[in-house]
């Protein structure tokens, strides 16, 4: 699995990025078939925002998240990461 990180009106730091790996990491314990990640943070006046791109075998998946935390932000948008992909994984094994 390949993580791109960027960051819009801010500095990738190397705190944010492993906390971006490791919340990650998490995700393909769930699913071993993610290939690719996009991650994108960004500031706008008061709001930390964060929007990631998973790309799957057979799927494209899309989370964002804004909060007034950058990390609270990341963590909310990997959980809903984490649902996409668990509904994603049934839908795949319930084919019949």
């Amino acid at each position: 699995m390949q993580v791109n990180i960027t960051g819009h009106h801010l500095e990738i730091t190397d705190a944010l990025k492993a906390h971006v790996e490791n919340k990650f990491e998490t995700l393909a314990r769930h699913f071993d078939h993610v290939t690719d990640v996009h991650v994108i943070l960004s500031v706008e006046k008061l709001v930390q925002k964060a929007e990631a791109t998973l790309q799957l075998s057979g799927a494209k998946l899309f989370a964002e998240d804004e909060q007034e935390d950058m990390y609270s932000a990341i963590d909310n948008m990997v959980d809903k990461l984490d649902r996409q992909i668990i509904k994603h994984k049934e839908k795949i094994g319930s084919h019949r």
